[in-house]
Order: C-alpha cells, then structure tokens, then sequence
C-alpha cells in the first residue's frame, strides 16, 4: 500500500479514483464514503491547495456520477504517540489542530458532503481524539474510525492505556449516534455495550475482513446492543455490497451454525438505507416522496438470477446475485449506468488498468 500511496499525485489520484467509482457505479452504488488521509505532497509538504488530494477526489465523484462524502482523516502517528514513519508524512498534518484547519477549508457541493475521521486510536493520540470529535460534533458530520479491526490494536491500546480501544474512545466524547465505527471486529462484552448504548453505528466490511484474515465481527450483539449496521468495502478486495450483504449472513452462520441471522430485506437496507445513514445522506435509500432518487435494478435473468419467482426478488439479490447482475443505476433521477454500461465512462475496465499503470510506470 505505501509504495502506491508514495506515487500518488493529484493528477493519478483523480485518474484512479473516477475510474474506482465508475465501477462503484456499475456495481449499483451511488454513494461513497471516502476514508481520506492521502493529504499532502512527499515528505508532508503542502500542497498549494492544502486540500488538492480531497478536491479531485470530490471532482472525480462529480463525473463518474456517484454522491461523495470525503470522510477527512486525521492519521497523525505511527503507533500510540510515535511519530509517522517516512511513507505517513503524507498523511499527517502534525496535530489535530492543524488537521481541523485544513479540513474546514473544504466546501460541500449538491453531490458531495464533508465528514472527519479518525484513522484508528493509534494514529490519532489520545489528547488529539477530543479535537476531531469536537470538528464534526459542531458541524453535525458523520464521522468514522477504524476500530478494534485487529487483535494487535487491542494489544497496544492496553498497554498504552490500560483500556481497549472503544473505551478510550468514549472517554474522549468520540462515541455518539453520527460515529460509525469500521470493522468493530474484536470486542468486549463492554465495548459492545458501550457502542449499543451511545448509538454508535457500525461498519461490517466482510470481504475486507477475510481477505486481511482479521476476523469476525459480533454484528448480531451489537445491533441487539443498539448499534445500526451498514455494509462497506474498505479496502475495495471485491466492489460488490450484494456480495458484502451474504457474506455478513453466511459468516454469521459459520460463526454460529445457525442461519438465519437477518432477513434478505435487513441485508439489503444494511447496504442501502443504512449506509446512506452512516454517511450523512439520510434522505436517500428509500423510494418515496421528498427522498433523493438514488436507485438500482438487479436482473432476475441471468444464470445465477434465473428460476425464483420475482416476489422473491429480495432474496434472490443477496443470495444469489452479483454486481455483474446490476443493469441499471440512477443517482439523483439520472441515469448513470443503463443496460449494464457507464454513461459517463465510457470504457470503465480500461480506465481502471491505465490508472493503475501509470501508478506502476510513475
């Protein structure tokens, strides 16, 4: 990852990123959340826009068709109050402080919200979680965190401060009903209690996690604590939330070995309603009056569709079909993909490989 974060120019990042959520757009997602904290040029200089990074972030959301909300991160250590190592000088602005005076230069536009972020406890020391919570508290912004993704993290916030990583975030005002943690993977009984009784959201990532090995989250305690679910892709291993959506079900059910954990509605609203929640959109996701006209068709016709009767549509989408199996995709009453094809980008598999070629060649 820090070899391709170190080559990273705003020209590439925009190339990769409109290419990255056109195919979100093909895979029926019309909104992303963007864990931002590829701020600045090598070394930590700023750039001569402090925010280039994030604006052709928000721009390339812009023609690929799809809502941003640029979740801006604050990443200012290694490790616990170690300082960042040569490849995270690009990410850190040296204190929340400074992180929060960079971030309040950025503008909300029709299709794009601003939102803040914690990149984990051990990269935003303890005295600085206060400052981020404070930014988005006063501005009403969803705001995110890795939280508790590998059993390491856990480890080194007990030994930094005797207590697990979602306590020190509730000590510190971090915890409330517009938080949303991601992952939520390795969790006390009282870190549960503590996440259900604050309304903190969290953020299952299922692909994400098995293809890192971290694990598996407790979602069926949390949502029973209090905690709302929503499905993401984080590290993008697959771009497929149907995909997401089963794998949270059928993890379960190797957890377990029950079934039956959600309904194929429940899943659904995770990766949609939901989803839209934890990102500040929460007029979109539903099909009525007043609610942003964001929507996706899934055919019922293709070789893993075909067969069920349509009042089993639901079901059929989570259990058996794919992205592939999306046809079309309206953000805002447009239409962003049509019959399976990118209307704005017109060749999406070529922009992604010269993206990513002139990353490799740079």
């Amino acid at each position: 990852m820090y070899s391709f974060a170190d080559q990273l120019t705003p020209e590439t990042y925009h190339a990769l990123a409109r290419a990255v959520y056109a195919e979100m757009a093909l895979a029926g997602i019309t909104a992303v959340g963007e864990f931002h904290y590829v701020h600045h040029a090598h070394g930590g200089t700023p750039y001569a826009d402090p925010n280039a990074m994030g604006e052709v972030l928000i721009a390339a959301a812009s023609e690929a068709g799809i809502r941003i909300t640029l979740l801006d991160t604050a990443y200012l250590s290694s490790g616990f109050g170690q300082a960042p190592n040569r490849h995270q000088l690009r990410f850190s602005d040296g204190s929340a402080d400074a992180w929060a005076e960079r971030s309040s230069l950025l503008k909300e536009r029709d299709h794009a919200r601003i939102g803040a972020a914690i990149h984990s406890v051990r990269a935003v020391p303890a005295r600085e979680l206060a400052t981020v919570a404070r930014w988005a508290e006063e501005r009403r912004a969803p705001l995110h965190v890795h939280l508790s993704e590998q059993t390491a993290e856990n480890d080194a916030c007990r030994t930094a401060h005797d207590c697990t990583p979602t306590r020190l975030l509730a000590d510190h005002g971090v915890l409330g009903p517009r938080t949303t943690g991601v992952h939520n993977t390795h969790l006390t009984d009282e870190d549960i209690a503590l996440l259900g009784s604050t309304g903190t959201g969290t953020c299952m990532c299922p692909t994400t996690e098995r293809d890192l090995a971290d694990g598996i989250g407790p979602a069926v305690a949390l949502q029973r604590a209090g905690s709302p679910l929503s499905l993401g892709s984080d590290s993008h291993a697959v771009i497929d939330l149907l995909e997401e959506a089963r794998a949270m079900e059928l993890n379960e059910r190797l957890r377990t070995r029950t079934r039956g954990h959600w309904t194929a509605a429940a899943l659904l609203r995770a990766a949609s309603a939901d989803g839209h929640a934890a990102l500040g959109w929460a007029d979109a996701g539903t099909l009525e009056a007043g609610a942003l006209a964001d929507f996706t068709t899934i055919a019922l016709d293709s070789v893993r569709t075909a067969g069920p009767v349509p009042r089993l549509g639901a079901e059929t989408a989570v259990f058996a079909a794919t992205a592939a199996d999306v046809r079309h995709t309206v953000v805002g009453g447009r239409h962003v993909v049509r019959d399976g094809a990118h209307t704005l980008v017109p060749n999406v598999p070529q922009a992604l490989a010269r993206a990513v070629e002139a990353l490799r060649s740079h």
